[in-house]
């Protein structure tokens, strides 16, 4: 428990200067609210339409090919470090073989993507 005394130590004093700190500007802050005070900033600009706009589904879909094909990367870096050993053992051809069927899963389905025209961001569906 000694070795976290410290670690507590430190939190204690981040949250209480963040405490003090929320407590002054709050006692310290000016409070006489007018329209142009209260009112939304967005760069400058004065705020046009609804908050509720719809985005482009094309927008989510790009996010999520990002997501996966971000996660690739990440599946195939274990695999890349445990490599070395896996052929000490002798199962360096099996490995090859696992990686290369998720690699080829993966490829076969960006091309699909690619091909239904999901990171197409043209207005043309």
């Amino acid at each position: 428990m000694d070795t976290y005394l410290p670690i507590l130590i430190m939190f204690v004093i981040a949250g209480g200067f963040a405490g003090a700190f929320l407590l002054l500007s709050y006692l310290l802050g000016p409070k006489k609210p007018t329209d142009s005070k209260l009112s939304v900033y967005e760069c400058g600009l004065n705020p046009v339409g609804s908050a509720r706009e719809r985005f482009s589904v094309k927008y989510y879909l790009v996010a999520i090919l990002f997501i996966v094909f971000d996660i690739e990367v990440v599946f195939m870096y274990p695999w890349a470090v445990n490599y070395k050993n896996a052929i000490k053992d002798g199962h360096g051809a099996y490995m090859i073989a696992v990686m290369g069927v998720f690699f080829v899963m993966l490829v076969l389905g960006l091309f699909y993507e690619w091909r239904k025209g999901a990171m197409n961001w043209s207005n043309q569906a």
